[in-house]
C-alpha cells in the first residue's frame, strides 16, 4: 500500500467514526477495581480515570480508541480454584461479589458523567453516541459465567434488570448449565449443555440477555446453536484453525454461527492469536488482523467484531497494548481487505448492535407467549430450620411437595 492510500484510508476512518461506534464487548476494568482498589474509587486519590492510568483502560485512552460503546465485564472466579471442583451446592458469596461490580460500574459512570453514559438498550446505546456525535461513550455490563447466578434463574433476571446484556455461560469452570472447555481440556467428558442449561438458555431469550459462547466447551457450543431462538455472540474468542486453542472458535462452528445470525468478537490475548511457529511474545497486531480476515473469509462481514479482554490479560499484542488502538486494527484490516465502508462500520461495531438489537425483538416476541422460566436444578439442596414446619400450610401436603433438608430447630421467639 502506497503512502497515498494510506492516506485515503485515514480520511476515510476520520469521517465514519464520528458516525459510527467502535464496540468492544469484553474488557475486565471492574476486575481491577475489585481486586487493588476493593471499589473505593472516589476515596482513593492516586485513581482518576480521566488520566492515564498504568492499566490498559482510562477514559484519556478510550478517546483515543474512539470506543463508541463498551461492555465492561463483571466477572468473579469460580467457586472453587480446581477446575474440576463438581460440588455446585458449596455457599458463596458469589452474588454479593457480582452486584458489587455492576454498582462500581454505575458508580464510575455517574462519577464521569460528562463522557460517559450506562445504557441498557441498542437504541439508547447508539442514540448516546450519535446525540454526543462520539464524545460520550454508552456503558454496559456483561457477567463472566453462569456460575455467577449460584443455581438460580431468579438471578439471571435481577441481574438483567440491573442492566446485565450478556451473560458467558460458563467461565474456565463447569456448572449446572453447561461444560467448559478449560474442563475438557482438564479431562472430563464434554456434556454439553445441561437440561437446566436449555432452560437457561430459553429464558435469556425471552428476557432479551445475550447469551455468549466464550470459554465453553465445543458440544456447549453446537448445543446451544441447536436450541436458542435469538443470534448469540462470542464476547472474547479467536479462529482455532489459525490458534488451536479450545478457547477459540472452530470453522464447522462459524459457520454455525453465520447461520445464527451471531458474531465472533476477537481476543486480544496473544496466546489466543498466536500462529504455528510463533511465541506469545511475537505476537503482534498483524496476528489479530490475520483472525479477523479468516473469519471475515468464511462467513462474513456480518459476524465479526472486538472483544479485547483488556484488563483481564497481562498484555496485548505488540500494536494492540491498550484501549487507544481500535482505529490502528480497523485501517490495517482495511488495508489487506480493500474493504467498503459499509463493512468496516460493520466489523467496528454495528454487527455487535444488531445481535443486540435482534435479541431484544426476539425478546418482545416472547414475552407475548411464554412466562418466566421457573425451573430449579435437579440436584440444589433446599435447606431450612424445622421451625418452618410450624407456619400454616399453603394447602394440604403443600411441607411434602419438595423434597427439603431440615435442619434442628432454632428458639425464634
Amino acid at each position: 500500500m502506497t503512502v497515498q492510500d494510506r492516506k485515503k484510508i485515514d480520511e476515510k476512518f476520520d469521517q465514519i467514526v464520528k458516525r459510527f461506534p467502535i464496540v468492544d464487548t469484553h474488557n475486565d476494568f471492574p476486575y481491577s477495581l475489585r481486586c487493588q482498589l476493593h471499589y473505593e474509587i472516589s476515596t482513593t486519590p492516586e485513581f482518576d480515570f480521566d488520566s492515564l492510568l498504568t492499566s490498559h483502560t482510562d477514559l484519556v485512552r478510550m478517546k483515543e480508541g474512539k470506543i463508541g460503546i463498551q461492555f465492561f465485564s463483571c466477572w468473579i472466579e469460580c467457586k472453587n480454584d480446581d477446575p474440576l471442583y463438581q460440588d455446585f451446592n458449596t455457599p458463596t458469596t458469589i452474588v454479593r461479589d457480582t452486584l458489587e461490580q455492576i454498582d462500581v460500574v454505575k458508580r464510575l459512570v455517574d462519577e464521569y458523567s460528562n463522557s460517559l453514559k450506562f445504557v441498557k438498550t441498542s437504541d439508547e446505546a447508539l442514540q448516546s453516541f450519535r446525540d454526543s456525535k462520539g464524545k460520550k461513550i454508552s456503558i454496559t455490563l456483561g457477567v463472566e459465567g453462569l456460575h455467577q447466578v449460584d443455581l438460580s434463574l431468579a438471578v439471571v433476571r435481577q441481574y438483567f434488570d440491573l442492566g446485565v446484556r450478556y451473560i458467558t455461560l460458563t467461565h474456565n469452570c463447569d456448572n449446572p448449565f453447561a461444560t467448559a472447555a478449560s474442563s475438557v481440556t482438564g479431562g472430563l467428558p464434554d456434556k454439553g449443555l445441561t437440561s437446566f442449561g436449555r432452560d437457561c438458555i430459553k429464558e435469556m431469550n425471552r428476557l432479551g440477555m445475550m447469551v455468549d459462547l466464550s470459554h465453553v466447551s465445543y458440544k456447549t457450543m453446537l448445543d446451544t446453536l441447536e436450541c436458542t431462538q435469538a443470534p448469540v455472540i462470542f464476547s472474547h474468542s479467536s479462529s482455532f484453525t489459525l490458534t488451536p486453542h479450545e478457547r477459540n472458535v472452530r470453522d464447522d462452528v462459524l459457520k454455525l454461527v453465520k447461520d445464527n445470525g451471531g458474531v465472533v468478537c476477537i481476543n486480544f490475548l496473544p496466546q489466543f492469536l498466536k500462529r504455528e511457529g510463533k511465541s506469545a511474545d511475537d505476537v503482534t497486531i498483524d496476528d489479530a488482523v490475520a483472525h479477523l480476515v479468516h473469519i471475515i473469509t468464511l462467513i462474513g462481514w456480518d459476524h465479526v467484531g472486538f472483544g479485547s479482554d483488556f484488563d483481564g490479560i497481562p498484555c496485548g499484542p505488540k500494536g494492540l497494548e491498550d484501549v487507544s488502538k481500535y482505529p490502528e486494527l480497523v485501517k490495517k484490516v482495511w488495508e489487506v481487505t480493500n474493504a467498503t465502508e459499509e463493512q468496516i462500520v460493520k466489523l467496528m461495531g454495528l454487527n455487535v448492535v444488531r445481535v443486540w438489537k435482534e435479541c431484544e425483538m426476539v425478546s418482545d416476541r416472547l414475552k407475548n407467549k411464554i412466562e418466566p422460566v421457573e425451573s430449579n436444578w435437579e440436584q440444589r439442596e433446599w435447606i431450612f430450620h424445622e421451625y418452618c414446619k410450624t407456619f400454616p400450610e399453603l394447602f394440604p401436603g403443600s411441607f411434602e411437595l419438595k423434597n427439603n433438608i431440615y435442619k434442628d430447630t432454632i428458639d425464634l421467639y
